[in-house]
């Protein structure tokens, strides 16, 4: 059986969107119409006639509404196998109806869990027999259609228009399809409240996680492999997949990572001074912090313009045409700011390729909640690493205490170098990163590199020695043995910071001493993988 003529449609919907203008189509199509509550109260509203569900079941509305479509009458009618003979007696011996049509959204509780709402109307608006009538529908789908989204409306009324009244499997299908994801996404959504909200769960026996409305991307991390862009189905906090992209390519899944990562580490300064990330595969390759975006962007492309070829960039404030003029002189894959002046717009319109995403206000880097990874047969999964260390945090372990100004760099340094992939060994020197060594196996090596790229920098500048001279230096682990501080020594640097908690940090800290170098420790460890 394909085709399905619908004679009897069950409407009940918190979202009226739509509402009359389907009830009118139904009608046309002489479709009779049972509904509850408000949703029959519109309908006769709008000159529709409608039988109550209550004369349908013969059980009036009870409980103040949590007892009226939990019926034998309904769900027999939704459930009933046409074509099964002892179905279709035992609804004849009962005298159930059948129901083709069920057009069900549920009530809104994730909005009203968002709202603010006590939790007496949280409860109140878990729904029972919405999603009840939905599953049975959609379970019966060989011969009953569901709809549970008003965007869906449109082509329900083209069917029927085009078939005479009736709906084609297919349809049905993907409307059930559809709606069993509407249900699993409602009850997630509930349990998630419960977990997180009502039980304050950390990690709950059962963690519930729905993803929305994909987008399909060109390919994956490589080209071989396929891949998407998923929305949390919730309220989030605004990222790069909320960002509005104002011109530019299809975003790749390589550009999401990227701008990602530059979206997180820029907005460690969102409520500072005008500042700038530029980011290469993940780590960041410049980034600083300045009276303007144009001297940020300036300073951070100093720290490895090599590296900058083909980044993102990440600012904390809107784009003038200055900064846009500035950015423009060399191939860029993405700009991200929170907003951008008309100037600027056409500016970055010149360059067709270039991606701009207009994020708005930029996430609050102390929010909370999970990042989670996959492994092979299941996923680790961990709170966000949201801890900020300010001067009171630290401490003074070396003979040396560092001066004011090597004590802002050592926080900035600090700060940039929880963005940066393990190994992490980051220079900075007046509110710029003057050299990052990143991802090494070991943290020696992460510090060698760093001093190199401070040192090939200056080359290509001209400038007459390296940034890293009298910079500060971070490490996002404690330094096992004092090799890797010596590294740092050598680069030039006069003041460390670092986690601290290793046994040979006695030694460590000698060697700084030695050296004449403040030492600072954190207590806090930024592994990143």
């Amino acid at each position: 059986m394909s085709d399905v003529k619908i004679t009897r449609a069950l409407l009940s919907v918190s979202d009226k969107a739509g509402l009359t203008e389907l009830g009118h189509a139904l009608a046309r199509h002489g479709v009779e119409l049972v509904s509850t509550g408000g949703t029959a109260k519109a309908l006769r509203e709008a000159g529709l006639q409608v039988r109550d569900v209550s004369d349908l079941t013969g059980f009036p509305e009870m409980m103040d509404g949590r007892v009226k479509t939990l019926h034998p009458k309904v769900h027999g009618g939704l459930l009933g196998a046409r074509d099964n003979p002892d179905h279709v007696a035992t609804m004849a011996e009962h005298s159930i109806g059948l129901i083709d049509l069920v057009v069900v959204n549920l009530y809104p509780f994730a909005q009203t869990v968002a709202r603010g709402a006590e939790r007496r109307e949280i409860i109140e608006n878990i729904d029972i027999g919405g999603p009840s009538m939905v599953r049975s529908a959609a379970k019966n789908h060989q011969f009953v259609t569901i709809v549970t989204d008003p965007a869906d409306y449109p082509e329900l009324i083209a069917a029927l228009d085009e078939a005479g009244g009736s709906t084609p499997l297919g349809l049905r299908k993907r409307l059930a399809a559809k709606a069993f994801a509407a249900t699993a996404t409602y009850d997630a959504t509930i349990a998630s409240w419960f977990a997180f909200a009502d039980q304050q769960q950390l990690f709950p026996a059962t963690l519930p996680m729905v993803l929305q409305a994909p987008t399909v991307l060109r390919y994956g991390e490589n080209p071989h492999q396929q891949a998407a862009l998923y929305g949390h189905a919730g309220p989030t906090a605004r990222g790069i997949a909320q960002a509005r992209q104002v011109q530019g390519k299809e975003l790749s899944y390589n550009n999401y990572n990227d701008a990602d990562a530059a979206l997180e580490l820029v907005s460690e300064f969102r409520d500072g001074d005008p500042a700038c990330v530029i980011v290469k595969h993940a780590n960041p390759c410049g980034v600083a912090v300045a009276g303007t975006l144009l001297e940020a962007y300036r300073s951070a492309l100093e720290c490895d313009p090599v590296s900058a070829f083909g980044g993102i960039v990440a600012v904390n404030r809107p784009l003038t045409a200055a900064d846009a003029e500035a950015i423009t002189t060399i191939f860029t894959e993405v700009v991200i700011a929170p907003d951008a002046d008309e100037a600027a717009l056409r500016l970055f319109a010149a360059k067709k390729n270039l991606r701009l995403l207009l994020t708005g206000d930029l996430p609050d880097p102390a929010r909370g909640g999970f990042t989670l990874k996959t492994i092979a047969g299941g996923w680790l999964v961990q709170t966000r690493d949201n801890r900020r260390v300010g001067p009171d945090a630290l401490k003074v372990v070396s003979r040396r205490a560092p001066t004011d100004q090597e004590l802002a760099d050592c926080l900035f340094a600090w700060t940039v170098a929880k963005h940066v992939k393990s190994n992490a060994i980051v220079y900075a020197k007046g509110g710029a990163t003057v050299g990052i060594g990143a991802g090494q196996m070991n943290r020696l090596e992460s510090a060698r590199i760093a001093g190199w790229k401070a040192r090939d920098a200056a080359g290509k500048a001209g400038w007459p020695e390296p940034r890293t001279i009298g910079s500060a230096v971070a490490s996002d682990a404690f330094f096992p043995f004092a090799d890797g501080l010596l590294a740092a020594v050598e680069a030039g640097a006069t003041a460390v910071i670092q986690p601290g908690g290793s046994i040979r940090d006695d030694e460590v800290i000698a060697a700084a001493d030695e050296a004449g170098l403040a030492m600072l420790f954190t207590g806090v460890r930024h592994f990143r993988h």
